[in-house]
């Protein structure tokens, strides 16, 4: 048998905060310790070890790194600094698997060289004299990389009723290369809980006091560790979180797996490694209870939850249904929790045959304020400005009903705009209509736009359900009917439209804010948007229509960091069927121009125009594409450079009229609800009278 050390350790894993040691500025102003003695500034350098994982570990673990610039001392104070940093760069060897490793700390005093260990370190750098520098440098050896040896995994060991201590009796002292002791923790993040006094001295008396535990094929490929794998303290600790995960997610609500004990081999330069592990009883869910609730109804909630009374206990599904909860946009805060204790169901409420015993759980509610109120504000120099306010009321009836009340003044100035409009709306959402996951919105609106093309006046009622399905599509249906008055070339008419917009959206972008910036995954939309026009003139047509983006990471060329450097791309196609252009109502044919489709020309500047006026006629068929280069910069800035380019035709059938060019640039800055956009485009080939440039101001990326 392989030569023991006798210590038993526990796994600590400092956590990397620098990929590289650094130098503290030597103005840096040192503060004071407290004591009599003058703080002492200094630097520290950190001999790189060519492994950027250890220096890392290294650089996480020393305090004279940490709190050079922070937290100057004095002379006594920077000594036992020094000394108690052999201790925490030793363990950040061992936590990368150099257990046969050493270090060495060297302070430098004016021209004299101190090793950090010296007893008269502590006088020295009281001597030290004004305007002299302090440069402490940390090396290391490494030595040899231990391995893995045995891994075992074992129940816990039966508790022993230990006899009373006798008052007169004298404490034993063992010798202290005999006693069990447990490795310091680097800092106070990586804190690990320390083994027994009672814990085995040696791996083999570990496997003599308990039973093995054996796992199944999905907890053993959970646990991923096995005999040879490099002895490093993040991979051990991994291990016993994902196997305590696995125990949980097979029903085992109250398992447990210890922290590693570690038994060191120098002479075969391995660690032999002990878990203790217990599973406790496979569990179904337990009766679920509810609190905190002020506003919303009990009833609601329940129906939307995905979890029920007597499925198999499983963490994964918990978190998903509080995480659905945490969706209704009612609520502050949704936590959950194990309620215990355990109880026995009867056999016709689990539904997992033969498991009776039930964990109950708690959901706990912190309400959101239930009315917000928030501005509104853009511009572009074809548009103009926008600016408005929005009430929402979010939990109307008890049912996270939402109802939001919008007023929007328009055409603030801008080239394409010919006077001040103005957009009023109100919008009801009702979610779980019918069905869970359905939701019903109705929409009142009012709206007048004075633009070059056409000018509007209208009110416009829509209802329709939306439904998630799967986890990346949505579909919707609906209803709507338009009464409005069009003015354009001087002509004036009245049209009412019934339309039936139906809708598909994918997105696997997986961004739960949608302003924040894609950096990977598609967008993509179907529109097919059958209506009739009965008022001047009777028409049926149906518009056509689909968009899609996709966004590309450089860093899986090797060129960037993740989500630094990211090509966008954008195609949309619009087809007009059953119907010539001057057939339908203005406001219901295809333009182009703006950032919507092509940045550099104003909105509805492109396509057929009203002999060499501003007056855009229209089309029935609508192509265009965008590519766009966006960098991330330090300090929440960023930049992105675009080409657009797209066509407006009078066919249906997109491809046609005359091709439009726009590039362009702009800035971004970054912000905790998203970035703030301000793009400058031109035209490449700029139609009779359009704008020689635009200007774009916004929330959020273009596309």
């Amino acid at each position: 048998m392989s030569c023991m050390l006798g210590v038993v350790t526990v796994f600590c894993a400092p956590v990397p905060l620098h990929a590289k040691a650094s130098k503290a500025p030597a103005t840096a102003q040192p503060v004071s310790d407290g004591t009599s003695d003058p703080a002492i500034p200094y630097t520290v350098t950190l001999t790189p070890t060519k492994h950027p994982e250890l220096d890392a570990a290294i650089s996480a673990s020393s305090q004279l790194q940490s709190l050079q610039t922070s937290h100057s001392v004095g002379a006594y104070a920077l000594a036992g600094r020094i000394r108690s940093d052999y201790d925490r760069v030793n363990i950040a060897l061992e936590s990368q698997g150099y257990y046969a490793g050493s270090v060495q700390i060297s302070v430098k005093v004016g021209t004299r060289l101190v090793d950090g260990k010296d007893p008269s370190l502590p006088d020295v750098l009281k001597a030290l004299e004004k305007n002299q520098k302090v440069a402490i440098t940390i090396s290391t050896t490494l030595g040899p990389r231990f391995s893995l040896g045995s891994i075992a995994l074992l129940a816990p060991p039966e508790k022993v009723d230990a006899p009373a201590p006798q008052a007169a009796a004298p404490v034993a002292k063992t010798p202290a290369a005999k006693t069990p002791t447990a490795k310091a923790p680097a800092s106070k993040d990586t804190q690990v809980p320390t083994p027994a006094a009672t814990a085995p001295v040696t791996f083999a008396q570990a496997i003599a006091q308990s039973r093995p535990v054996s796992l199944t094929p999905d907890e053993r490929k959970a646990f991923n560790l096995s005999a040879g794998q490099p002895a490093v303290a993040e991979t051990v600790l991994a291990a016993q979180n994902t196997l305590l995960n696995q125990l949980q997610e097979d029903g085992y609500a109250t398992a447990s797996v210890s922290t590693p004990l570690a038994y060191l081999e120098p002479q075969a330069q391995k660690l032999d490694i002990v878990f203790r592990v217990q599973r406790g009883p496979r569990v179904v869910i337990g009766p679920i209870g509810m609190k905190g609730l002020v506003h919303t109804n009990q009833s609601f909630l329940r129906n939307r939850l995905e979890l029920k009374e007597g499925e198999l206990y499983r963490p994964s599904r918990i978190e998903a249904a509080r995480q659905d909860l945490v969706s209704t946009g009612v609520f502050a805060s949704v936590q959950v929790r194990n309620a215990p204790p355990i109880i026995t169901l009867p056999p016709s409420r689990t539904l997992m045959p033969g498991i009776l015993q039930a964990m109950p759980i708690e959901f706990s509610f912190k309400e959101a304020k239930r009315r917000t109120l928030s501005a509104e504000v853009g511009y572009s120099t074809d548009l103009g400005g926008r600016l408005g306010a929005s009430w929402t009321h979010h939990n109307l009836f008890g049912d996270a009903e939402q109802l939001k009340l919008t007023a929007l003044v328009t055409g603030l100035g801008g080239s394409a705009q010919q006077g001040l409009g103005y957009d009023v709306y109100a919008d009801f959402m009702k979610p779980d209509f019918l069905s869970k996951g359905q939701n019903l919105s109705v929409r009142l609106e009012g709206v007048r736009q004075l633009l070059y093309s056409y000018h509007q006046t209208a009110i416009i009622a829509r209802a329709g359900l939306n439904r998630h399905v799967g986890k990346y599509w949505n579909l919707s249906g609906s209803l709507m009917g338009e009464q409005e008055q069009i003015k354009q070339f001087g002509d004036t008419r009245s049209y009412f439209i019934v339309a039936a917009p139906l809708n598909a959206t994918f997105d696997n972008t997986r961004l739960s804010n949608p302003i924040d910036p894609a950096t990977h995954g598609v967008r993509a939309s179907l529109s097919i948007t059958p209506s009739e026009s009965l008022e001047s003139g009777s028409t049926f047509f149906t518009l056509l229509s689909a968009q899609a983006s996709t966004y590309f990471d450089l860093h899986h060329l090797g060129i960037s960091r993740p989500g630094r450097s990211v090509i966008a791309v954008r195609g949309i196609v619009g087809s007009v069927q059953g119907a010539s252009t001057y057939q339908i109502p203005p406001d219901q044919r295809l333009y182009a121009g703006g950032p919507a489709t092509v940045r550099g020309f104003r909105y509805q500047g492109v396509g057929p125009q009203y002999g060499r006026t501003k007056y855009a006629i229209g089309g029935t068929s609508m192509d265009a594409g965008s590519v766009e280069f966006r960098q991330r910069l330090p300090m929440n800035l960023g930049f992105a450079g675009f080409v657009d380019a797209g066509q407006v035709g009078t066919g249906s059938r997109p491809g046609q009229g005359t091709l439009r060019v726009g590039y362009g640039g702009g800035v971004r800055y970054f912000t905790p609800i998203g970035p703030i956009r301000v793009d400058v485009a031109l035209p490449m080939n700029r139609p009779p009278q359009g704008d020689k440039w635009e200007l774009y101001f916004g929330l959020g990326e273009t596309f």
